[in-house]
């Protein structure tokens, strides 16, 4: 029995291995962001659709190169255009938005935290050709970008863990 107590007592007094997490690296107060992000900087706000069907009309305000805030609903709230890629997890947000491209080029999509994308044109979706991170420091989470050409999209966000994200649509020639 004093052997137990003795184990014990010099296990108690053992030091204590303790993980600590990686620092997150030090920002600056302005992150240098390039030229086609630099709208990251503005602060706008809209609101996101619950329905596909009229809503995407000409009056729809549509997303662009402003940092936008953007209010999302409840899954069981939403009737998407066409079914998510990825399937919708109930408890999380999601949400969509018309984008109007007055040119062929590589849009840009870049959202402050994780959410599923889908851009929808013609009943189908759009597949995207790179996927990304901001830059450090910039709070942009996500960046997907696709080959487009002139015409309105729509932005399905999905399975977003908030209901409001910031969003932003750039055209990059």
């Amino acid at each position: 029995m004093g052997f137990r107590i003795i184990a014990i007592s010099l296990a108690a007094a053992l030091p204590v291995a303790v993980y600590a997490a990686p620092a997150a690296p030090a920002c600056s107060a302005a992150p240098v962001l390039p030229p086609e992000l630099t709208g990251w900087s503005r602060d706008a706000s809209s609101k996101t659709i619950y329905a596909y069907g009229d809503d995407l009309g000409a009056d729809w305000s549509p997303l662009g190169a402003a940092r936008t805030e953007l209010p999302l609903h409840r899954f069981e709230s939403l009737r998407y255009g066409i079914a998510p890629e990825r399937k919708p997890d109930v408890h999380k947000f999601g949400g969509m938005i018309p984008i109007e491209v007055k040119k062929a080029g590589r849009l840009v999509v870049a959202l402050d935290a994780g959410a599923w994308i889908d851009l929808v044109q013609g009943g189908g979706v759009v597949k995207s050709v790179k996927h990304g991170h901001g830059p450090a420091c910039s709070g942009i989470r996500k960046m997907v970008e696709f080959d487009v050409t002139q015409g309105r999209y729509q932005l399905q966000i999905v399975n977003a863990p908030a209901a409001s994200i910031h969003a932003m649509a750039v055209l990059r020639d």
